[in-house]
């Protein structure tokens, strides 16, 4: 089993909150967790932007990253979010045992 992490930023926590009740629900990511009050820097149409975000975390396994990551792609207001797919090289063996039978 190879587990992945998926980093997400949000316009609100009200936003991430009901992305990350929805990947769970459906089975996509074992859980979810959510950084507010993040701010951004970022250029967007040619002008610099800053804005606050929440910032999600979300766990999951490999064989659901693809599934997963275009269901929040339908779930975000961003017309471009930032959603990335990071590898989960080691740590708690129990804890990854979990994520896998969780999805």
């Amino acid at each position: 089993m190879s587990a992945k992490l998926i980093y997400v930023t949000s316009p609100s926590r009200e936003e991430a909150e009901r992305i990350a009740e929805a990947v769970v629900t459906e089975r996509l990511a074992a859980c979810a967790n959510i950084l507010d009050g993040v701010t951004s820097f970022f250029h967007w149409n040619g002008k610099l932007c800053c804005e606050n975000e929440a910032v999600l975390i979300i766990k999951t396994t490999a064989n659901k990253a693809v599934e997963l990551t275009k269901r929040i792609k339908e779930l975000h207001s961003y017309k471009c979010p930032c959603i990335v797919v990071l590898p989960i090289e080691g740590g708690n063996g129990d804890f990854l045992e979990w994520v896998a039978h969780e999805v």
